[in-house]
């Protein structure tokens, strides 16, 4: 953790700064610990001793005295106990000061620089005392406070010691020793996850299903923002995004609403992930199972880290429309038919492929919208006014190309963390399983626990009977427990198996389900009861029969339809 990180925490616990504190002043239970302590201390002041240990204190203070190995120094109402091994330092602080003639007076020449000195004492006493305040550190021993000023200045570009606000009960400016601090920071972050009591598998997917909205779907345009906000980044099948992943967290769902979101140029979909190789043997135009993802464009640095290669298998038209995009940058349907000279359906085929290898997009989703819908269907539209959007009205279609100024490696790593925080509110390594195209899990533990650091999110264990580090946003923690505490809700939840919600054999024990367009997941209380897969039922052994029908119900029926069009407000003529 670097210094500015660390003087930004604003959120350690008091009871651990107080018992950091106490572990750090001396306790010593015989003169030679009492020794060791005035030596690590520089000096200890009469008043600072504990009310409690006076009696015990004076005792071996009086002892070392005996033997030559402490004295006492007076400085006008306040006394100081300093150790004989310290003597020249402070004798060099507080030269015209009378000390106590039990040490023989020591050679003037001997002593140490004054800005040594005090620069030592300072750096012993913030050994001692953990955060403390400046006119803390000018009171003690009468130090000046443009001596002390200067002393912790310098041990601050050492390094040893950093400033801050670190005890939310004081106003005034603290210094503290690193390592004490640090040791704060633990005992702080230990406190924040023993507060935490774990949940079952079942209840934290209850918790993701509420924290993506699929128990109580929203709508408008912005409600689409923030579940494309909570889905950055995620590969779809491009059929099932408008199908069953939006319509499943909005309702009603309008399609144009997310026209408005790509054309307004907050939103880009894309291919992010190239095609592999069974893909790159053939030609393959766009279809609804290929994996496209939506990125906001202020993030395509974070996403897009490098140039698309072309593909050793493109085809003469989509190499000619590639070359027409090149030379003209992004265009219009028409305006690439003119310039290719191309048939519309060679055109269209042509576009298709270049999605599919992940080397176009246009501005609008309807565009693809109509690339996807099967042949048939789109014969079909040429024989009468269509109800989609047609190809030719898509938008402009350009080259996805690398961000010219990439982003920083440690701040691309940050914000995909982020994202994914965003996404489940909780994160943890298994969940990940998944996902694709991450930074690797040790690139993400390493940054989510310096942002834990920073107290901006929480660390410990979230879910049951998973292993390593959890972290989690302060509100999903307080989500989580409100999640527990309703333990006979009877939620039942329908879900697509191409949901990134589809955690079966991941979160939920079982086989695993295969994400496929069609096929879906009924959960009751966060737990996987039936699934349809092509039409074929199955339901688990422990649902009663008497249950099946509505189960059945539920499977197949579809839970909104995707409008492709808002109604029109007012009476129509």
């Amino acid at each position: 953790m670097d210094p500015q990180s660390a003087a930004e925490i604003g959120r350690l616990s008091p009871e651990a700064i107080q018992q950091v504190k106490r572990e750090a002043w001396p306790q010593p239970r015989s003169a030679d610990e009492l020794h060791d302590a005035l030596t690590i201390t520089g000096f200890i002041a009469e008043d600072e001793i504990p009310a409690a240990d006076l009696e015990p204190w004076y005792g071996l203070l009086a002892e070392l005295q005996r033997r030559q190995r402490a004295t006492r120094l007076s400085l006008g109402a306040e006394m100081l106990w300093v150790a004989a091994e310290r003597l020249l330092a402070v004798r060099s602080i507080f030269p015209d000061h009378e000390m106590a003639p039990v040490i023989e007076a020591l050679p003037a020449d001997e002593a140490a620089s004054r800005e040594t000195a005090v620069t030592e004492i300072i750096r012993s006493r913030l050994e001692s005392l953990g955060p403390v305040t400046l006119s803390r550190l000018t009171r003690a021993g009468g130090l000046s406070t443009g001596d002390v000023e200067q002393a912790l200045r310098m041990l601050e570009q050492e390094g040893f010691v950093i400033q801050g606000h670190f005890d939310p009960r004081q106003h005034e400016l603290e210094w503290c020793e690193r390592g004490l601090l640090a040791r704060i920071h633990r005992y702080t972050l230990k406190r924040l996850r023993s507060e935490i009591e774990p949940v079952s598998p079942a209840d934290f997917m209850r918790f993701l299903f509420n924290w993506q909205g699929l128990d109580e779907p929203s709508q408008g345009v912005a409600a689409l923002e923030r579940v494309m906000q909570q889905l950055e980044g995620v590969s779809l099948a491009a059929a099932s995004w408008e199908e069953e992943i939006l319509p499943a967290r909005l309702q009603p769902y309008f399609s144009s609403e997310l026209d408005q979101l790509c054309a307004s140029g907050k939103l880009a979909w894309l291919r992010r992930l190239p095609a592999d190789a069974k893909e790159s043997r053939r030609k393959n135009p766009a279809v609804k199972s290929t994996p496209l993802a939506f990125i906001f464009r202020s993030n395509l640095a974070l996403w897009c880290q490098r140039e698309s290669e072309l593909p050793q298998g493109l085809s003469a038209t989509a190499s000619k429309v590639l070359e027409v995009l090149e030379q003209w940058g992004a265009s219009f349907f028409d305006d690439l038919q003119q310039q290719t000279g191309l048939l519309k359906t060679q055109l269209e085929n042509a576009l298709g492929e270049l999605v599919a290898w992940g080397l176009v997009n246009s501005d609008q989703f309807q565009g693809l919208r109509a690339m996807i819908r099967p042949e048939k269907s789109r014969r079909r539209s040429r024989r009468r006014p269509p109800l989609q959007a047609p190809l030719a009205s898509g938008g402009r279609w350009s080259l996805i190309r690398a961000p010219l100024q990439q982003a920083d490696e440690g701040q691309r790593v940050e914000q995909i963390a982020r994202v994914l925080l965003t996404r489940y509110g909780v994160v943890f390594r298994k969940l990940l399983e998944r996902e694709s195209g991450l930074p690797t899990w040790r690139e993400l533990l390493y940054c989510l626990r310096r942002l834990e650091a920073r107290g901006e999110i929480r660390g410990g264990r979230f879910v049951q009977g998973f292993a390593g580090e959890h972290f989690a946003l302060p509100e999903a923690v307080s989500l989580l427990r409100e999640v527990r505490r309703r333990s006979d809700a009877e939620e039942l939840i329908t879900l697509s198996s191409a949901d990134p919600l589809n955690l079966t054999g991941i979160i939920t024990p079982g086989r695993r389900i295969a994400a496929q367009a069609g096929h879906r997941i009924l959960y009751r209380d966060g737990k996987p009861i039936a699934i349809n897969q092509a039409g074929e039922i199955t339901i688990d052994d422990a649902v009663p029969a008497s249950e099946h029908w509505h189960i059945k119900n539920l499977l197949t029926r579809r839970q909104h339809p995707a409008n492709y069009h808002k109604p029109q407000q007012g009476p129509l003529f």
